[in-house]
């Protein structure tokens, strides 16, 4: 075996370990599933799942800040003090991918402690048996025996592994199976909500066929790619594009497909169309993993490719771009304006953040890095929160009992005054996505602005800021009807088992937090630094 071919099989196993862990698991849950007895199969997967994720995320705090892995003269520090990249195998392990991992790892956690909640009388958010018919004599029994289907939580360890992927990847079809790995299991996790059921298998239908034309659009563009350079690899593409060393339309195309594949995964307009339906149809944990979750990973992803391959193109993409990001913003600002249903609301705002956090991308400026990673970050964590508080918010039939999550605005009037705790969470995170300050969602934006204006991108930064203060009447209007509307008697927070709270307090806590003290976050954001090996 030349000795060329034996470097690209060595694969230092240390640095991988968080990623080894979390895939792992989710193979092993799927065995617990196969052979736990029936009745100890939740409790069983409800405690390994976020100890899983607990662990990876120590053992990576542990490997990177120790320096225990060093290469040549330089280790590898989750300290990101400029240390070089290691590559492994068609993965490269960068200050920029450590820390990427770390925030889909802390968002994973939060998004399971929501999940894993059910009420005190021992209902989850998802359904006992997804494949049974609603309202079927089938689903009957499945109630009635109070059979719960556990293996949404092995399938978010595979997507959560897909996600860690994502930002590592060094070729561009290891770049398409991580997208994948991601992906596939969100698909069946929009098709399980107990409540609402026909709706969420609407939205796991929709989310899949469209999710099905972005893939092919992506891997449209790295056929393109692949013609262009002869070579999957995006450090080999890099070159090749610095060199000139083909057409440049088949470049362009074949960035222009796979940048399509990428905003559809930010939900970008006009690869949006999915976004309001999938968030409103999938059960509401999900919508909060996904909607923090893949847009972090999504992003991270589009940073490396965008920063290595497509910047020295961007006299080409710029037009494009612009216009991606313009139409982002202004459809996510107006859309929320007229919407009456929390989660639409919260799909369009999600919109019009991807729409800022573009103009950071688009900037390519070296603070771009840091101040994606923490809008990432911070907008990860309030919208977990945000949809936390979501699933605590129920309805009441006629006959006293609790039933599905009570979305309609106005019929969430006076939970603040009912509930003081739980409204003042979801204050906080409204703030945030208003970007006022002492929240985190103020310091994400003040960096992202920051580097569009570095970048020669005030007139987008312009329109954003405009954007952002029409935003803030629909997140005021929610705490005007929370906080100043008379109680509705149809409207309860459900008493549940705890987790889901824990995670609404740790990130409100967490947003105030990085509001307040951002300072040690973003100097370690600030040393980032992507290679190309």
């Amino acid at each position: 075996m030349s000795s060329t071919m034996q470097a690209s099989l060595d694969i230092d196993w240390g640095l991988m370990a968080p990623l080894v862990i979390v895939g792992g698991a989710a193979v092993l849950g799927v065995l617990i599933e196969a052979f736990v007895p029936r009745g100890a199969r939740w409790k069983t997967q409800a405690i390994y799942t976020p100890v899983v994720l607990v662990l990876a995320l120590c053992v990576y705090i542990l490997t990177y800040s120790s320096g225990v892995f060093s290469h040549g003269t330089d280790p590898v520090g989750f300290a990101m003090t400029g240390g070089s990249g290691t590559r492994t195998g068609e993965l490269l392990i960068d200050p920029f991918a450590a820390a990427a991992q770390v925030v889909i790892l802390v968002i994973a956690i939060l998004s399971v402690l929501v999940m894993i909640d059910r009420t005190r009388s021992g209902v989850a958010a998802f359904a006992g048996q997804p494949s049974d018919m609603p309202g079927s004599f089938e689903e009957d029994q499945t109630e009635r025996r109070g059979y719960q289907r556990s293996e949404m939580l092995p399938l978010t360890l595979f997507s959560t592994a897909g996600m860690m992927l994502f930002p590592m990847c060094t070729s561009l079809l290891t770049l398409f199976i991580a997208l994948e790995v991601m992906s596939l299991p969100l698909y069946i996790l929009c098709a399980t909500a107990r409540h609402r059921r026909l709706l969420s298998q609407e939205a796991a239908l929709k989310y899949f066929i469209l999710g099905a034309f972005s893939s092919a659009f992506f891997l449209m563009g790295i056929a393109l790619l692949f013609g262009y350079a002869g070579s999957l690899s995006l450090s080999t593409l890099a070159t090749a594009v610095y060199d000139g060393a083909g057409s440049d339309m088949l470049l362009i195309s074949g960035i222009v497909l796979l940048l399509i594949g990428l905003l559809f995964k930010v939900g970008a307009v006009p690869f949006h169309a999915w976004t309001p339906d999938v968030y409103q149809g999938a059960p509401t944990p999900v919508t909060g993993f996904m909607a923090a979750g893949v847009k972090a990973a999504a992003f991270l992803a589009l940073v490396r490719f965008y920063f290595t391959v497509a910047a020295q193109m961007e006299p080409h993409l710029k037009v494009i771009m612009w216009a991606v990001i313009v139409l982002t913003i202004v459809v996510g600002t107006f859309f929320g304006l007229v919407q009456d249903n929390v989660k639409r609301l919260l799909a369009y705002s999600s919109i019009a953040h991807a729409g800022f956090i573009l103009i950071a991308v688009q900037s390519l400026d070296e603070s771009a890095l840091s101040a994606v990673t923490f809008y990432v970050l911070s907008y990860g964590i309030a919208t977990v929160g945000a949809f936390g508080v979501i699933t605590l918010v129920r309805g009441v039939d006629r006959g006293g009992n609790t039933v599905a999550e009570q979305q309609t605005i106005d019929k969430w009037a006076g939970l603040g005054r009912r509930h003081p705790w739980l409204g003042a969470a979801m204050i906080i995170f409204l703030l945030s996505f208003a970007g006022i300050p002492l929240t985190s969602g103020f310091i994400g934006k003040w960096t992202v602005f920051a580097a569009g204006i570095k970048g020669g991108l005030t007139p987008l930064v312009i329109v954003a800021i405009v954007a952002s203060a029409i935003t803030a009447f629909y997140y005021f209007r929610l705490v005007k009807v929370m906080f100043l509307d008379e109680p509705d008697p149809e409207t309860r927070v459900v008493p549940a088992q705890g987790t889901a709270s824990a995670a609404i307090a740790m990130c409100a806590i967490a947003t105030l937090a990085l509001g307040i003290v951002p300072g040690p976050v973003l100097n370690l954001l600030g040393k980032m630094v992507i290679f190309v090996l």
